[in-house]
């Protein structure tokens, strides 16, 4: 059933192509995703890390992308502006090869309140005209980890589908103008 949800999906354009949970335990998980952009990965790169222009706003703590920044250094930050002078450090910037490779270290989301660590890397790679871009997001922690009583094995699943949905609104960003589907 879920492989016919995720073509459904995908027919919508909705989730890209390829993106799963690749490994699962009781002290982290793996999700990947790889999508082809119709741009090259000079262009797909300075979208990248701009993003207030493609990340949604429904996941984000100020409940706006426009509050959003990504320093794109080793030591920049992908950053969180809140109200009342607040703000937010969702992942630190580690490596940078422009239009080639950006990392970066961090928990995600409901994963801030849990001892571990998380490492997210994308590629980028040249595909004819356009840009094969790959993301894993790799998290590992406490083994007895429970956000809301559920461990890792439940809450992949939620990151899988959060993920695959702004490597969507990046795709679409780049090739529409936008990064909201078409109704």
């Amino acid at each position: 059933m879920r492989g016919l949800v995720a073509a459904v999906a995908l027919a919508a354009g909705v989730l890209p192509a390829n993106g799963a949970v690749t490994d699962v335990a009781a002290n982290g998980f793996t999700v990947e995703y790889s999508i082809i952009v119709a741009a090259p990965p000079t262009r797909v790169y300075a979208a990248l890390i701009q993003p207030s222009r493609w990340w949604s706003s429904d996941h984000t703590f100020s409940g706006s992308a426009a509050n959003l920044t990504l320093d794109a250094r080793a030591g920049g930050c992908f950053c969180e502006k809140l109200a009342d002078g607040g703000s937010v450090r969702h992942l630190i910037v580690v490596n940078v090869v422009p239009g080639r490779l950006l990392r970066l270290e961090g928990m995600l989301g409901p994963f801030q309140a849990v001892a571990g660590n998380g490492v997210m890397t994308f590629t980028l790679t040249a595909d004819g005209s356009g840009t094969k871009l790959d993301m894993v997001y790799q998290i590992a922690g406490n083994a007895d980890m429970k956000i809301g009583g559920k461990g890792y094995d439940f809450w992949s699943g939620g990151a899988d589908k959060m993920l695959g949905e702004q490597m969507g609104r990046l795709k679409r960003t780049l090739e529409t103008g936008t990064p909201d589907p078409k109704p």
